[in-house]
């Protein structure tokens, strides 16, 4: 067989399983999905449904970002609720004058649907800011050498001086996007305890992601850790074969985003809903991201975070990014919050999205005074 046709191969079965490509390794196991029922389907139709008032940002190398905003009094409608800025309520009260603007930082190979829960249950209490990272969703593509975290630190940074330019902020970031508000803290540690108050860092890591295994132990983890980069850059060289693969191989993605991002109870229509957003993401973009984990480390900029309230959230079966990455950060960091909800994998944004939320409204309320609820 051709070295060419070897390749295409290797990538159309790589293309099938996105969920596993994305985090660097693939598999043989093809499972058979069975279809979502009813109520299953009704269920995905309502995730990533939300949206707000569209703008775009530019970045500091001209990119244009995509930026959704949920402005308090727009998301309240009817029931009259005060804006973010303290004004006044239909009732004549005031609100507490430092309820900040609420800033979602998304994923790696995910978009801002991502944050579908938590955009509902805010919604009406806090004004919030979601975006697009780089190459992801309606954002413009990146060339591959502005493709790494400390561009998205400072890609943070102008998101936020064009949506919250003044008034207290707190920083919300998931996997990849808490590795985004750790290189703006890296970079700007002025702004952290005056403009920023807060920020929550869930399933994600201060450095040390070259050992990732995905969970699975000895011989097969570490080859998983020494050929993720080559093989996701192989597979970045044939990207029309590997959205091929994406469109007939859905059982594999399917069954491979449930293995690796979630926890033993999610919903069907929460895996079907991020492996749709894993399969959106061009295989190309996933490489230009992927050599950056293995140098990130940002640990020296924890002492900036004792400034805020912190919160370090993470699910005990995440594969992705490994458990012993919050605690280790708990660890660096005692003022912070710290929360490990019992089973939940790496969307636990998704799959324990309750629990998740209940945190959030703590960490908004230790960040701005009296909980608006």
């Amino acid at each position: 067989m051709s070295q060419r046709r070897s390749v295409g191969r290797i990538a159309a079965l790589a293309g099938a399983a996105m969920g596993v490509v994305a985090a660097g390794v693939t598999t043989r196991a093809v499972v058979k999905r069975s279809g979502l029922d009813a109520h299953e389907l009704t269920a995905l139709s309502a995730l990533g449904s939300l949206h707000g008032e569209p703008m775009t940002v530019r970045t500091a190398d001209g990119l244009k970002l995509h930026v959704e905003v949920d402005d308090v009094a727009a998301a309240a409608g009817a029931h009259g609720a005060a804006g973010a800025d303290g004004a006044n309520g239909a009732d004549g009260t005031t609100n507490p004058p430092r309820r900040p603007t609420v800033v979602f930082v998304h994923g790696y190979a995910l978009n801002l649907r991502s944050w579908h829960f938590q955009r509902r249950d805010l919604r009406g209490d806090y004004r919030q800011v979601f975006y697009d990272q780089r190459s992801h969703g309606r954002s413009e593509r990146s060339d591959r050498h502005h493709a790494n975290i400390d561009q998205l630190g400072r890609d943070l940074l102008a998101v936020l001086d064009a949506t919250a330019p003044t008034g207290p902020v707190v920083l919300v970031g998931h996997s990849m996007g808490g590795m985004t508000i750790m290189a703006l803290a890296d970079q700007h540690p002025e702004m952290f305890g005056s403009r920023v108050t807060g920020v929550a860092l869930i399933a994600t890591s201060v450095g040390g992601l070259g050992a990732l295994t995905l969970g699975l132990p000895g011989l097969p983890g570490r080859f998983i850790d020494v050929l993720a980069p080559a093989t996701v850059a192989l597979l970045a060289r044939a990207p029309a074969v590997v959205d091929s693969g994406r469109r007939v191989g859905g059982a594999l993605g399917f069954a491979v985003t449930r293995r690796t991002a979630f926890g033993t109870r999610a919903p069907a229509a929460y895996v079907e809903f991020t492996d749709q957003m894993l399969q959106s993401t061009p295989i190309d973009v996933v490489a230009d991201f992927l050599p950056g984990f293995d140098s990130y480390d940002k640990v020296a900029a924890l002492v900036t975070l004792s400034h805020v309230q912190t919160l370090i959230l993470c699910g005990s079966n995440d594969k992705m990014t490994p458990v012993r990455h919050s605690r280790e950060t708990a660890e660096r960091l005692p003022t912070a919050e710290f929360c490990e909800i019992e089973g939940a994998g790496h969307m636990v944004i998704l799959e324990r999205h309750d629990e998740v939320n209940r945190s959030l409204r703590d960490l908004l309320a230790r960040a701005s005074g009296p909980s608006p609820r």
